[in-house]
Protein backbone atom coordinates (compact mmCIF):
# COMPACT_ATOMS: atom_id res chain seq x y z
CA UNK A 1 0.00 0.00 0.00
CA UNK A 2 1.51 4.02 -1.07
CA UNK A 3 1.93 6.43 1.39
CA UNK A 4 -0.92 8.54 -0.62
CA UNK A 5 -2.87 5.32 0.72
CA UNK A 6 -1.87 5.35 4.14
CA UNK A 7 -1.38 7.80 7.45
CA UNK A 8 2.09 7.20 7.12
CA UNK A 9 4.77 9.56 5.95
CA UNK A 10 5.70 10.37 2.51
CA UNK A 11 9.20 10.59 1.56
CA UNK A 12 8.60 12.51 -1.59
CA UNK A 13 11.31 15.69 -1.58
CA UNK A 14 9.18 19.08 -0.14
CA UNK A 15 6.77 16.91 1.93
CA UNK A 16 8.53 17.77 5.00
CA UNK A 17 6.74 19.91 8.23
CA UNK A 18 6.84 23.97 8.43
CA UNK A 19 7.21 25.27 11.90
CA UNK A 20 5.54 28.22 12.29
CA UNK A 21 7.54 31.24 11.70
CA UNK A 22 10.73 29.08 10.52
CA UNK A 23 11.46 31.84 7.68
CA UNK A 24 12.31 28.54 5.21
CA UNK A 25 11.81 29.95 2.00
CA UNK A 26 10.89 28.47 -1.03
CA UNK A 27 12.19 29.48 -4.72
CA UNK A 28 10.47 28.38 -7.73
CA UNK A 29 13.04 25.50 -8.52
CA UNK A 30 12.77 24.11 -4.93
CA UNK A 31 11.35 21.65 -3.29
CA UNK A 32 11.85 23.61 0.07
CA UNK A 33 8.11 24.24 2.17
CA UNK A 34 7.49 27.48 3.83
CA UNK A 35 5.98 27.65 7.37
CA UNK A 36 1.94 27.15 6.81
CA UNK A 37 1.42 30.36 8.59
CA UNK A 38 1.53 33.78 7.68
CA UNK A 39 1.25 37.33 9.85
CA UNK A 40 -1.10 40.24 9.16
CA UNK A 41 2.06 42.35 8.96
CA UNK A 42 4.26 39.91 6.45
CA UNK A 43 1.32 39.72 4.44
CA UNK A 44 0.89 43.70 4.13
CA UNK A 45 4.52 44.17 3.26
CA UNK A 46 4.17 41.60 0.44
CA UNK A 47 1.04 42.49 -1.19
CA UNK A 48 1.61 42.72 -4.68
CA UNK A 49 3.75 39.37 -4.46
CA UNK A 50 1.50 36.84 -3.38
CA UNK A 51 -1.72 35.50 -4.90
CA UNK A 52 -4.50 35.77 -2.19
CA UNK A 53 -7.55 33.59 -2.34
CA UNK A 54 -10.32 34.49 -0.05
CA UNK A 55 -12.10 31.15 0.91
CA UNK A 56 -14.48 32.36 3.23
CA UNK A 57 -17.58 29.74 3.86
CA UNK A 58 -19.00 28.10 6.96
CA UNK A 59 -21.23 25.50 7.06
CA UNK A 60 -24.93 26.91 7.05
CA UNK A 61 -23.22 30.24 6.99
CA UNK A 62 -24.20 33.56 4.46
CA UNK A 63 -22.44 33.11 0.88
CA UNK A 64 -19.00 34.15 1.28
CA UNK A 65 -18.94 35.44 -2.23
CA UNK A 66 -20.85 38.27 -0.86
CA UNK A 67 -18.65 39.05 1.77
CA UNK A 68 -16.16 39.02 -0.57
CA UNK A 69 -17.53 41.71 -2.23
CA UNK A 70 -18.34 43.47 0.42
CA UNK A 71 -14.89 43.90 1.51
CA UNK A 72 -11.53 41.72 0.99
CA UNK A 73 -7.80 41.83 1.32
CA UNK A 74 -6.37 43.58 -2.00
CA UNK A 75 -6.10 41.19 -5.25
CA UNK A 76 -8.08 38.10 -3.31
CA UNK A 77 -9.98 36.25 -5.92
CA UNK A 78 -12.57 34.52 -4.23
CA UNK A 79 -12.59 30.64 -4.22
CA UNK A 80 -15.75 28.82 -3.63
CA UNK A 81 -15.40 26.14 -1.39
CA UNK A 82 -18.32 23.87 -2.62
CA UNK A 83 -17.42 24.86 -6.16
CA UNK A 84 -13.77 25.08 -6.34
CA UNK A 85 -12.41 23.12 -3.13
CA UNK A 86 -14.59 19.69 -3.15
CA UNK A 87 -16.27 17.28 -5.72
CA UNK A 88 -20.00 16.58 -5.85
CA UNK A 89 -21.56 15.20 -2.93
CA UNK A 90 -21.63 11.39 -2.89
CA UNK A 91 -23.84 10.40 0.07
CA UNK A 92 -25.55 7.64 -1.53
CA UNK A 93 -24.34 4.16 -0.63
CA UNK A 94 -20.79 3.83 -0.06
CA UNK A 95 -19.93 7.65 -1.12
CA UNK A 96 -17.11 10.06 -0.54
CA UNK A 97 -19.21 12.40 1.68
CA UNK A 98 -20.60 15.73 1.83
CA UNK A 99 -17.15 17.43 0.44
CA UNK A 100 -14.97 14.62 -1.83
CA UNK A 101 -11.80 15.56 -2.79
CA UNK A 102 -12.63 17.88 -6.54
CA UNK A 103 -10.93 15.81 -9.62
CA UNK A 104 -7.24 16.87 -10.47
CA UNK A 105 -8.00 19.17 -13.35
CA UNK A 106 -11.04 20.54 -12.15
CA UNK A 107 -9.11 21.71 -8.69
CA UNK A 108 -6.21 22.90 -11.16
CA UNK A 109 -8.36 24.68 -13.72
CA UNK A 110 -10.65 26.65 -10.61
CA UNK A 111 -7.29 27.04 -9.19
CA UNK A 112 -5.88 28.68 -12.87
CA UNK A 113 -8.73 30.74 -12.97
CA UNK A 114 -8.03 31.97 -9.28
CA UNK A 115 -4.56 33.33 -10.54
CA UNK A 116 -2.28 30.73 -9.19
CA UNK A 117 0.71 29.29 -10.54
CA UNK A 118 3.22 27.13 -8.81
CA UNK A 119 5.49 29.72 -8.93
CA UNK A 120 4.47 32.43 -7.47
CA UNK A 121 3.71 32.27 -3.57
CA UNK A 122 -0.48 31.70 -2.35
CA UNK A 123 -1.80 33.05 1.21
CA UNK A 124 -4.70 31.60 2.07
CA UNK A 125 -7.57 33.47 4.35
CA UNK A 126 -10.95 33.32 5.22
CA UNK A 127 -13.02 34.44 8.56
CA UNK A 128 -13.54 31.32 10.27
CA UNK A 129 -9.92 30.94 11.54
CA UNK A 130 -8.22 29.19 9.13
CA UNK A 131 -10.69 26.14 9.20
CA UNK A 132 -11.85 26.52 5.65
CA UNK A 133 -8.68 28.35 4.22
CA UNK A 134 -6.87 25.25 6.22
CA UNK A 135 -8.95 22.79 3.22
CA UNK A 136 -7.44 25.20 0.30
CA UNK A 137 -4.17 24.81 2.04
CA UNK A 138 -4.46 21.30 1.98
CA UNK A 139 -5.13 20.75 -1.12
CA UNK A 140 -2.43 22.95 -3.20
CA UNK A 141 -0.04 21.37 -0.72
CA UNK A 142 -1.77 17.84 -1.86
CA UNK A 143 -0.66 19.17 -5.72
CA UNK A 144 2.74 20.09 -5.04
CA UNK A 145 2.56 23.86 -4.64
CA UNK A 146 5.88 24.46 -2.25
CA UNK A 147 4.42 27.72 -0.75
CA UNK A 148 1.21 28.22 0.76
CA UNK A 149 0.25 29.98 3.94
CA UNK A 150 -2.99 30.67 5.74
CA UNK A 151 -3.35 33.96 6.80
CA UNK A 152 -3.29 33.75 11.33
CA UNK A 153 -6.54 35.03 12.55
CA UNK A 154 -8.04 35.54 8.89
CA UNK A 155 -10.13 38.26 7.51
CA UNK A 156 -10.70 39.24 11.39
CA UNK A 157 -7.46 39.88 12.25
CA UNK A 158 -6.83 41.69 8.60
CA UNK A 159 -9.84 43.93 9.86
CA UNK A 160 -8.35 44.47 13.56
CA UNK A 161 -4.87 45.59 12.18
CA UNK A 162 -6.35 48.11 9.52
CA UNK A 163 -5.11 46.60 6.83
CA UNK A 164 -6.56 48.17 2.97
CA UNK A 165 -9.73 46.84 2.14
CA UNK A 166 -10.57 46.39 -1.61
CA UNK A 167 -14.28 46.01 -2.51
CA UNK A 168 -16.05 44.65 -5.82
CA UNK A 169 -15.38 41.16 -7.55
CA UNK A 170 -11.48 40.11 -8.44
CA UNK A 171 -10.74 38.98 -11.82
CA UNK A 172 -7.41 37.89 -11.72
CA UNK A 173 -5.06 37.31 -15.32
CA UNK A 174 -5.02 33.23 -14.94
CA UNK A 175 -2.69 31.33 -13.74
CA UNK A 176 -0.82 28.15 -15.13
CA UNK A 177 -1.05 25.64 -11.84
CA UNK A 178 -1.02 21.88 -13.32
CA UNK A 179 -2.92 18.78 -11.59
CA UNK A 180 -0.22 16.94 -9.67
CA UNK A 181 -1.86 15.30 -6.69
CA UNK A 182 -0.30 12.86 -4.24
CA UNK A 183 2.24 15.09 -1.98
CA UNK A 184 0.63 14.68 0.95
CA UNK A 185 -1.25 11.52 2.21
CA UNK A 186 -4.34 10.54 2.32
CA UNK A 187 -6.40 7.57 4.16
CA UNK A 188 -9.67 5.92 2.38
CA UNK A 189 -12.67 3.95 4.61
CA UNK A 190 -10.69 0.78 3.97
CA UNK A 191 -7.38 1.95 5.90
CA UNK A 192 -9.18 4.03 9.24
CA UNK A 193 -9.39 0.43 10.67
CA UNK A 194 -6.10 0.73 10.77
CA UNK A 195 -4.46 3.76 11.74
CA UNK A 196 -2.80 4.47 14.82
CA UNK A 197 -3.90 7.69 15.68
CA UNK A 198 -7.12 8.31 14.64
CA UNK A 199 -8.26 11.73 15.32
CA UNK A 200 -11.62 13.38 15.23
CA UNK A 201 -11.64 17.46 14.74
CA UNK A 202 -15.38 17.84 15.47
CA UNK A 203 -16.92 19.56 18.41
CA UNK A 204 -17.38 16.99 21.24
CA UNK A 205 -20.48 16.94 21.37
CA UNK A 206 -20.77 15.39 17.86
CA UNK A 207 -17.76 13.83 18.83
CA UNK A 208 -19.79 11.87 21.27
CA UNK A 209 -22.99 11.24 19.15
CA UNK A 210 -24.99 13.41 21.54
CA UNK A 211 -26.69 15.79 18.44
CA UNK A 212 -25.55 15.48 14.77
CA UNK A 213 -27.06 18.90 13.11
CA UNK A 214 -25.69 17.62 9.51
CA UNK A 215 -25.27 13.90 8.64
CA UNK A 216 -27.72 10.95 9.06
CA UNK A 217 -25.72 9.29 12.10
CA UNK A 218 -24.08 10.38 15.27
CA UNK A 219 -21.23 9.21 16.73
CA UNK A 220 -17.59 8.63 15.67
CA UNK A 221 -15.25 6.26 14.56
CA UNK A 222 -14.46 3.56 16.74
CA UNK A 223 -10.73 4.45 18.56
CA UNK A 224 -10.62 7.89 17.25
CA UNK A 225 -9.55 10.59 19.63
CA UNK A 226 -11.44 13.91 19.81
CA UNK A 227 -9.25 16.86 18.86
CA UNK A 228 -11.72 19.59 17.85
CA UNK A 229 -9.95 22.40 15.64
CA UNK A 230 -10.95 24.86 18.91
CA UNK A 231 -8.10 23.13 20.82
CA UNK A 232 -5.67 24.53 17.97
CA UNK A 233 -6.81 28.12 18.52
CA UNK A 234 -6.10 30.83 20.60
CA UNK A 235 -8.62 33.12 21.70
CA UNK A 236 -8.28 35.58 19.36
CA UNK A 237 -8.60 33.19 16.68
CA UNK A 238 -4.95 32.64 15.85
CA UNK A 239 -3.09 29.75 16.22
CA UNK A 240 -1.38 28.52 19.54
CA UNK A 241 2.26 28.21 19.42
CA UNK A 242 3.78 24.89 17.81
CA UNK A 243 4.91 23.97 21.33
CA UNK A 244 1.31 24.58 22.89
CA UNK A 245 0.07 22.38 19.46
CA UNK A 246 2.65 19.33 20.23
CA UNK A 247 1.62 18.78 23.99
CA UNK A 248 -2.16 18.98 22.93
CA UNK A 249 -1.50 16.45 20.27
CA UNK A 250 1.20 14.32 22.30
CA UNK A 251 -2.12 13.78 25.19
CA UNK A 252 -3.79 12.42 21.93
CA UNK A 253 -0.82 10.09 21.25
CA UNK A 254 -0.23 12.14 17.91
CA UNK A 255 3.83 12.50 18.19
CA UNK A 256 6.30 12.37 15.20
CA UNK A 257 6.95 8.96 13.76
CA UNK A 258 3.63 7.89 14.65
CA UNK A 259 1.13 7.06 11.99
CA UNK A 260 -1.75 9.44 12.48
CA UNK A 261 -4.93 10.39 10.29
CA UNK A 262 -7.60 12.97 10.76
CA UNK A 263 -11.12 13.22 10.15
CA UNK A 264 -14.35 15.75 10.63
CA UNK A 265 -17.90 15.58 9.78
CA UNK A 266 -16.88 16.24 5.79
CA UNK A 267 -12.64 16.63 5.26
CA UNK A 268 -13.04 20.45 5.77
CA UNK A 269 -11.89 21.06 8.91
CA UNK A 270 -10.12 18.29 9.08
CA UNK A 271 -7.56 19.74 7.34
CA UNK A 272 -7.24 22.61 10.48
CA UNK A 273 -5.91 19.95 12.36
CA UNK A 274 -3.73 18.54 9.49
CA UNK A 275 -2.32 21.88 9.53
CA UNK A 276 -1.98 22.15 13.55
CA UNK A 277 -0.09 18.75 13.25
CA UNK A 278 2.26 20.24 10.70
CA UNK A 279 2.88 23.35 12.88
CA UNK A 280 3.56 21.07 15.75
CA UNK A 281 6.61 18.76 13.86
CA UNK A 282 4.08 15.72 13.20
CA UNK A 283 2.75 14.49 9.49
CA UNK A 284 -0.66 13.20 9.48
CA UNK A 285 -2.70 12.03 6.51
CA UNK A 286 -6.26 13.22 5.92
CA UNK A 287 -9.33 11.37 5.49
CA UNK A 288 -11.23 13.33 3.04
CA UNK A 289 -14.88 11.40 3.12
CA UNK A 290 -14.58 11.74 7.26
CA UNK A 291 -17.70 10.97 8.84
CA UNK A 292 -20.09 11.97 5.96
CA UNK A 293 -18.73 9.20 3.86
CA UNK A 294 -18.19 6.30 6.51
CA UNK A 295 -21.75 7.08 7.34
CA UNK A 296 -22.83 6.25 3.77
CA UNK A 297 -22.12 2.76 4.11
CA UNK A 298 -24.30 0.92 7.28
CA UNK A 299 -21.50 -2.14 7.75
CA UNK A 300 -19.21 0.18 9.48
CA UNK A 301 -18.93 0.07 13.29
CA UNK A 302 -20.41 3.35 14.93
CA UNK A 303 -19.30 4.41 18.56
CA UNK A 304 -21.19 6.79 21.35
CA UNK A 305 -19.84 8.43 24.24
Amino acid sequence: MSDQQTGRVSDRPGDGPGGQGSGQGSDPGSDRVRAPLIGVEELRARLGEVTVLDVRWRLGGPPGRQEHAAGHVPGAAYVDLDADLAGPPETGPGGGGRHPLPGPEAFAAAMRRAGVSRDRPVVVADDWSGRAAARAWWLLRFHGHPDVRVLDGGWSAWVAAGGPVETGPVTPAPGDLAADPGHLPVVGPQDVPDVAVLLDARAPERYRGEVEPVDPVAGHVPGAVNVPTSENLRPDGRFRPPAELAEVYAAAGAVPGAEVAAYCGSGVTAAHDVLALELAGVRAALYPGSWSGWVTDPTRPVERG
